[in-house]
């Protein structure tokens, strides 16, 4: 019974954006559809245990959840307004029932069930990445919409009360009220889909190594990304960013048994146990990450994953080919906004022509950091400030490497000050701690 349990939350999981998606592409309100997927969800839940599975669960939760929704609909006059102007946007072969024999058994009514099962999946993420909103406010429309998380878990992955996690989800969906639910034309598809994807990065980022609060993992967070992730790549198979992104998630949730200590401390890459990292995984994203060069022009998210490749083939830390490494990094901090290539590169520098090398890189990022941060507005001191903490905690590093242990122990400290992340703060001073002794 458990397993059979597991296998329906999974399946539930799976097509929940997919329904929610028709619905959507159907009435175009966020609320009451996502309300109807819910009782929909509740009511396989209770019932398919029970019943068991129907032959086109997609059509059945499609169906009850189409007749939620039209009662939900039919009760309130102006809902029953909302809904005739959502469908006078809506083209007319939309609602065409497919003839006979071509749709699936157990579709919904009105062509609900007419597009191909995760085309839905799709342009709901298209749709939560509209530009017209805030990245946080993707981020969490699409773990609400589309990842099927509860308001109360984005709230808690985000370390703000629920009711501010309510508020920011429904200015979304206001945001994106009577935006047509469709995919983006050609002119800009790769832009929307270059949002989608950094929406999922910064997910799985989150996920992985938590940027503030008690833990380093959020497993939930980077199962989520990694699962939607894999979801997009279905859909866009020969796309060498969506297979790039997918290998580099893979490649680095690897590492993760054996990134932390029996009582939760931190450990860093060159002192883990590397036979505790998953095998399966590396294989998997080693051959997307060849794939993925093989797709195209190498972009952001192909060089990373080259890059979490080199490091996870390396039986130990010595063997890592850090000349391959920083040649990769030369490539892509040409090429990528993300703060976190350019420490990455003088890491790289520091392990191919020593750590003052690396060090005058870590000078020279600061100096750019602060002149930006200089000229730009109060409201980037957020991301500066984690910029900086990177940068204090290579610097410390690339020291500590050096010999200077006093410049390291000061380096140590403030990057433990800056950083919001309770594991990180830890392993940082116990590090300049260890440098205190004289045994070092």
């Amino acid at each position: 019974m458990g397993r059979a349990t597991d296998d329906i939350e999974d399946l539930l999981r799976r097509h929940a954006p997919q329904v929610l998606g028709a619905l959507v592409r159907r009435y175009g309100h966020f609320d009451p559809a996502e309300d109807s997927v819910q009782e929909a969800l509740i009511a396989a839940a209770e019932q398919w245990p029970r019943d068991g599975i129907p032959d086109n669960p997609r059509g059945w939760l499609i169906r009850v959840a189409s007749r939620r929704l039209t009662d939900r609909l039919r009760s309130d006059e102006a809902r029953r307004r909302r809904e005739e102007r959502a469908a006078a946007l809506t083209p007319a072969d939309a609602f065409v029932t497919p003839p006979p024999g071509e749709g699936p058994a157990g579709a919904g009514p009105s062509g609900l069930d007419r597009a191909p099962s995760e085309d839905d999946t799709l342009t709901l993420l298209f749709l939560c990445c509209h530009p017209a909103l805030s990245p946080a406010a993707q981020i969490a429309l699409t773990l609400r919409a589309v990842g099927g998380l509860t308001t109360a878990e984005i709230a808690r992955a985000h370390l703000v009360p629920e009711a501010t996690m309510a508020q920011r989800i429904s200015r979304a969906k206001r945001t994106v009220r009577g935006t047509r639910f469709r995919q983006p034309d050609a002119r800009d598809r790769d832009q929307r889909l270059a949002a989608v994807l950094q929406v999922l990065y910064l997910i799985f980022n989150e996920g992985y190594t938590a940027t503030a609060g008690p833990d380093l993992h959020r497993t939930d967070l980077a199962r989520e990304a990694i699962r939607l992730t894999r979801a997009v790549r279905r859909l866009l198979p020969h796309e060498g960013r969506v297979t790039g992104l997918l290998a580099l998630m893979l490649l680095t949730e690897a590492r993760t048994p054996a990134r932390t200590g029996p009582d939760g401390e931190l450990i860093p890459l060159d002192e883990q146990d590397r036979a505790r990292w998953d095998r399966t995984a590396i294989a998997e994203g080693t051959a997307l990450a060849e794939e993925a060069l093989a797709q195209g022009p190498a972009g952001d998210y192909q060089l990373q994953a080259t890059i979490a490749a080199l490091h996870d083939e390396a039986e130990h830390p010595e063997d890592t080919d850090w000349p391959q490494i920083l040649a990769l990094y030369d490539l892509l901090v040409q090429r990528t906004p993300d703060p976190a290539a350019a420490p990455g590169r003088a890491v790289a520098v520091a392990m191919v022509h020593g750590p003052r090398a690396g060090l005058a890189e870590v000078d020279a990022l600061a100096g750019a950091a602060g002149s930006a941060g200089s000229a730009g507005s109060a409201g980037s001191a957020g991301s500066a400030g984690q910029r900086n903490y990177r940068l204090d905690a290579v610097r410390a590093h690339l020291l500590e490497r050096a010999g200077d242990t006093a410049a390291a122990r000061t380096a140590y400290r403030a990057a433990a000050d800056a950083t919001l992340s309770e594991p990180e703060a830890r392993y940082l001073r116990m590090r300049a701690d260890r440098l205190d002794r004289p045994d070092g």
